[in-house]
């Protein structure tokens, strides 16, 4: 197994733990919490579908289908320049709450993962023609 199929298994795992966190603060906990309060299941959720693209993206970083290269190089970026954008608007007037360092602390995991996979992606740019053997 190459070094290259070694980063990637890193990468798509990487994504299934931040899948897992970002399922674990926005929706387990607090759901658990409102149940506390004895508010509405859904009041403290912040909703956020990106843990389907992450799962999609591990799953194919780790079975190698072979538009990986275009389906990480744009979501990299998307999600670079979202969580850019976020950050900006956060700091603007930041709110220390537990929800919100919450939130800080996993965007933070998040623009990690997406910075190393972009920086991955761009210098090896003929992923799809040359991992596709060290997949199978």
């Amino acid at each position: 197994m190459s070094n290259n199929f070694s980063f990637l298994r890193f990468l798509s795992h990487f994504l299934f733990i931040l899948a897992a966190w970002t399922l674990v603060i926005k929706f387990i906990i607090p759901v658990c919490f409102a149940l506390k309060e004895g508010e509405p299941l859904s009041r403290y959720i912040l909703w956020d579908f990106w843990w389907v693209i992450h799962i999609a993206l591990g799953l194919s970083l780790l079975h190698f289908i072979s538009w990986i290269f275009w389906f990480g190089l744009v979501t990299s970026i998307v999600e670079i320049v979202i969580i850019v954008t976020k950050f900006y608007y956060f700091f603007e007037a930041p709110e220390w709450s537990i929800w919100k360092m919450n939130w800080f602390v996993n965007k933070i995991f998040v623009l990690a993962c997406f910075v190393l996979m972009l920086g991955y992606l761009i210098t090896h740019k003929n992923l799809s023609q040359k991992e596709e053997s060290y997949a199978k």
